[in-house]
């Protein structure tokens, strides 16, 4: 019988990281070979079952991601920018897929995965969950339909913990809905407002944040023109789900050419 793909997780002690430890452990799939945690954390040298309270798993966490990335196919990372970068050059020494539900990364630090894309299959997504990414299809095609007359407005909310704004499934349905209409975000994005602003710039794309308590995830595109609102809305109220779409991608890139790959080309929702 043919092994199944070895997994890591980066950011072993986080929400999502154990998480998706635990969904791997579950899954008939897939194996957990490790786990990762930056240098001096308390998890490292312990078996990540008892790090997290729990009976032995068989799978150390380790600080240094040499090792277990050398017996690995995938590594799945909710991480930090900084972080996922030094990942990538790994995951591009052992030829691993790498799964990147990162976010708050810049352009110029997404620009920084590109060499590890060419030595191995990179899938990164502000959002991996079947649903928030239909919303960012049917975002582009409402988008799309619907003139400037319409004022487009991204509204989402997060627990209180969440430390970058927008976030990266905002950012996404702000890239939709500006494909959608032909233009660059980066030149009709409004993000901040405080005090007099001044009318509303026409045809702008802009965003509301809201953080508090322990809301997993809701996302609103508001199309708001004379007379009538269009609102397209996702609400996610279990983390499972962003796991459940990690782990989907991790099988889906096993067999992919290097390159860099979304949430869309694994849902075969890429136009």
């Amino acid at each position: 019988m043919t092994e199944l793909p070895g997994i890591v997780i980066a950011g072993a002690s986080g929400r999502m990281g154990q998480m998706l430890i635990r969904s791997v452990m579950e899954s008939d799939k897939m194996r957990l070979v490790g786990a990762l945690e930056r240098p001096g954390h308390d998890w490292v040298g312990q078996d990540v079952g008892v790090a997290m309270g729990g009976a032995a798993l068989g799978a150390q966490v380790f600080d240094d991601p040499l090792e277990p990335m050398a017996r690995a196919q995938a590594v799945i990372d909710f991480t930090a920018p900084e972080a996922t970068i030094a990942l990538s050059k790994i995951a591009a020494q052992a030829r691993a897929a790498h799964i990147i539900g990162t976010t708050g990364m810049t352009d110029e630090q997404i620009a920084q995965l590109e060499p590890a894309a060419r030595h191995c299959p990179i899938v990164r997504a502000g959002n991996m969950s079947l649903g928030v990414n239909l919303l960012v299809q049917l975002t582009k095609q409402v988008a799309a339909a619907l003139d400037e007359d319409f004022d487009i407005e991204v509204i989402e909310a997060h627990h209180h913990h969440k430390v970058d704004a927008p976030s990266g499934t905002a950012l996404m349905l702000g890239e939709a809905a500006a494909a959608g209409r032909g233009v660059d975000l980066a030149q009709v994005r409004d993000a901040a407002r405080d005090g007099i602003t001044g009318a509303r710039t026409r045809g702008d794309i802009g965003f509301s944040v809201v953080r508090g308590g322990d809301i997993v995830g809701e996302h609103e595109v508001l199309f708001a023109g004379a007379g009538e609102r269009i609102v397209l809305r996702h609400m996610a109220t279990d983390r499972a789900l962003f796991a459940k779409g990690a782990l989907r991608a991790a099988l889906w890139a096993q067999d992919k050419v290097p390159g860099e790959y979304d949430m869309l080309d694994v849902l075969g929702l890429k136009r």
